[in-house]
């Protein structure tokens, strides 16, 4: 398990538990945004489209944050951002109309952007070849650990102060962040790898020279992006649409998010072995069918069963993004290719819930569920002809000759 000294362990404290602690903020507000639109007077399709903000925010920040990253360094850069976080969580939880609500959402995305960006691109530099898929994976789980835990910290809060008192948890979260930013140490690179060169490029000179794989498989990733952040969106405002209250949206949500929070580590395993097609693919047939079926649920329980489903194909495909952005990435300019890598996961992380608003507006939100869950099933497609052409682990024939290749080489 050890490749120049790395392991899973030994930089789990610099990578996984802030990027957890971080996530448990973002859990406790994920099911309360769109109600806080809601609550302050939005319809259903512009609830929607408030909460599409954040990944508006995200698109934003993706090409910034590189260069952020590369100026600061990614732990400066991670403490800014999460210092920016905190205060637009507060200004959420004081917020009174919707014109207060939205450019907070806008940063919040902006500053989430700059945090993963931060953790990915070192995490590609530090994580072994042969655990690259599982480093990804478990910083995925880590995300879904605190989507797991944020909701219920989140239901506590609303319980003793309201709804808007999940906010108070992602203030706490930050803090919390910021600190264990400040005390815990990187880990060391390894030796063996070329160290990444920062700022010789620009993300629009890497667009440029990587246009063909952006044009095929960063399609894909869009898509991708697209159908996990509108899985964040449908699910509060279909439990809304069934007249359950904030504090049972927030139990759905982690209930399902136990699902997704039981698989990172068995998705990692699996990319490692049998290569990335084995978990992308099943990942969005499964979470674009089951988010075809939400309309077709009238009670918590139902709701309840479909999102455990939502949430065993986000979870099967815990990673896999990054994974993919590991394996296509330059080391010359590593932060700049994965801003642009990050950028269309974003935009469609953006277009996702913006889908939904879009054809909520014009027909029923029933129809913006299952437009964006068919979204989903051209994913899986995309992915299965376009990660063969640029992964070298795509297969279990592509993983084994890679590893021997590289074997071979040392």
């Amino acid at each position: 398990m050890r490749s120049g000294g790395s392991t899973l362990r030994s930089i789990a404290p610099s990578v996984f538990l802030p990027a957890l602690v971080f996530e448990i903020g973002n859990g406790a507000v994920a099911p309360v945004v769109a109600l806080t639109a809601l609550d302050l007077g939005a319809s259903a399709g512009t609830a929607a489209l408030v909460l599409a903000l954040l990944g508006v925010g995200q698109v934003l920040g993706d090409v910034p944050a590189a260069r952020l990253a590369d100026r600061l360094g990614d732990r400066r850069a991670m403490l800014l951002a999460t210092g920016v976080a905190a205060a637009c969580f507060i200004t959420c939880a004081a917020a009174r109309s919707l014109v207060e609500l939205a450019p907070a959402l806008v940063l919040v995305g902006a500053a989430s952007s700059t945090f993963y960006l931060a953790r990915q691109s070192y995490l590609t530099e530090v994580a072994p070849l042969h655990l690259r898929a599982r480093a990804m994976s478990t910083l995925g789980g880590s995300h879904r650990i605190g989507l797991f835990a944020g909701p219920f910290l989140g239901a506590a809060a609303i319980g003793l102060v309201g709804m808007r008192g999940a906010y108070a948890v992602a203030v706490l979260a930050c803090l919390a962040v910021a600190l264990l930013l400040v005390t815990v140490p990187d880990a060391e690179r390894p030796g063996d790898r070329p160290v990444a060169v920062r700022g010789g490029t620009t993300s629009w000179r890497m667009l440029r020279d990587h246009r063909q794989l952006f044009a095929t498989l960063g399609l894909a990733v869009l898509a991708v992006g697209a159908v996990r952040a509108a899985r964040q969106t449908v699910l509060p405002l279909w439990a809304e649409h069934l007249g359950l209250d904030a504090g049972r949206t927030s139990l759905v949500f982690g209930i399902a998010s136990a699902v997704d929070m039981a698989l990172f580590y068995p998705a990692g395993l699996v990319m490692d072995r049998a290569g990335r097609l084995a978990v992308a693919v099943p990942s969005m047939l499964v979470l674009g069918g089951a988010m075809a079926l939400l309309p077709l649920t009238h009670g918590v329980v139902a709701l309840t069963l479909v999102a455990m489903l939502m949430s065993l194909g986000n979870g099967i495909g815990s990673g896999i993004m990054m994974t993919l952005g590991a394996d296509t990435a330059p080391a010359d300019g590593r932060s700049r290719f994965l801003a642009v890598w990050r950028l269309f996961g974003d935009a469609g992380g953006a277009l996702g819930p913006l889908v939904v608003s879009v054809v909520a507006l014009a027909a029923s939100l029933a129809a913006g569920v299952v437009a964006i869950g068919s979204v989903g099933l051209l994913a899986a497609a995309g992915l299965a002809r376009w990660v063969p052409r640029w992964s070298a682990y795509a297969t279990p024939s592509a993983v084994r000759a890679e590893h021997a290749r590289i074997a071979a080489r040392r």
